[in-house]
């Protein structure tokens, strides 16, 4: 799942990114409003963390602006300030949570869960045939086999499963993954492609993570 953080506060940012990075998530950082709102009419999110305090443009005008382009996503307002009126405001601008600095980060993550289970994510355990996978506990499974994954292996398998029979290209595959920054010219999704590939389909008569020559990946049954 890709993630955007928009604050103004490096250090506030750096620990969010650095966190929720733990948790297996892609995310992006903008420190203004004016990148935030680019960022985010640009990319697809699962998820916008918003400051409300920010330079150039404040996080009320940003969420406004872009629930006014149909932009679902849904959003956590972030904020120092703790009165009524401003979670109201917030809120009514159409925020769909909010929490109030400083927070706990196992508060954030919970808020976070929350708003995905509500979205078109969610946190039920994901199928394929006989790959499972459990967003609540983190494990994978192949029949009753279960599979240890590393953070990106863990979020390359789910980006698969919520995406059975759709061709995924390199540039998906990097941007959901890793983030904006992240150099498509490498070859750094090919090798964890196959790292996965080994743990799901390694000694398994059926596979399921195909290659599409010049394209991308698929998980599939063969055909």
């Amino acid at each position: 799942m890709r993630i955007l953080v928009v604050e103004d506060e490096k250090k506030v940012a750096g620990f969010i990114k650095r966190g929720l990075e733990e948790e297996t998530y892609a995310v992006d950082v903008a420190y203004d409003g004016m990148e935030g709102q680019q960022l985010a009419e640009n990319n697809e999110y699962d998820v916008i963390v918003l400051d409300i305090m920010l330079p150039k443009k404040d996080g009320i005008e940003v969420l406004k602006e872009l629930r006014e382009k149909d932009i679902k996503t849904p959003v956590l307002l972030l904020t120092a300030r703790d009165s009524v009126d401003d979670r109201v405001r917030g809120l009514d601008s159409g925020a769909d949570d909010y929490l109030t600095k400083p927070f706990a980060f196992a508060e954030l993550t919970a808020r976070l869960k929350a708003l995905m289970r509500r979205g078109e994510y969610g946190l039920t355990v994901l199928k394929f045939k006989d790959i499972s996978l459990d967003p609540a506990t983190r494990r994978a499974k192949r029949g009753e086999r279960e599979i240890e994954l590393t953070v990106k292996e863990y979020a390359l398998l789910e980006y698969f499963l919520r995406n059975p029979d759709r061709v995924l290209t390199r540039t998906m595959i990097a941007e959901h993954v890793w983030d904006y920054t992240f150099d498509s010219e490498t070859n750094v999704v090919d090798v964890y492609i196959n790292h996965l590939r080994n743990k799901i389909d390694k000694d398994e008569k059926q596979k399921f993570i195909h290659t599409i020559r010049g394209v991308g990946y698929v998980l599939r049954e063969e055909e």
